[in-house]
């Protein structure tokens, strides 16, 4: 499932705060970023229809229905698929050799390898 800026905009406030009235959210959202209660709506009725939010009746109580780890774990899929022909290998020699890693941070990456291995 692929969520859009404004999308996952929601979902941050919802993964946070946990379920909220629609009516929260909207007023959170303009307080953060200065949206009106009608941008707020449409975008959880996108959610909605996508199945990545649940909106409940009484006062419109939205729950998340997916976790950020799956969202972050589908748009690394994505991104690897789409700039990385799908090789996994070549997407963390790209980030790894752009970026300069102390040695604690080396450390940590050869623990989750091996970690991988068991």
């Amino acid at each position: 499932m692929k969520l859009f800026d404004a999308e996952l905009k929601v979902m941050e406030v919802l993964w946070s705060q946990g379920a909220l009235a629609a009516g929260q959210l909207a007023k959170i959202l303009k307080d953060d970023i200065g949206w009106n209660r009608n941008t707020t709506y449409t975008v959880i009725k996108k959610l909605v229809d996508k199945g990545a939010v649940q909106r409940t009746d009484p006062q419109f109580i939205c729950k998340a229905l997916i976790s950020r780890e799956q969202v972050q774990e589908q748009e690394t899929i994505g991104l690897i698929n789409k700039m990385f022909n799908g090789s996994t290998e070549l997407f963390f020699s790209s980030f790894i050799n752009a970026n300069n890693l102390s040695d604690s941070e080396i450390e940590k990456l050869k623990q989750i390898v091996e970690n991988l291995k068991k």
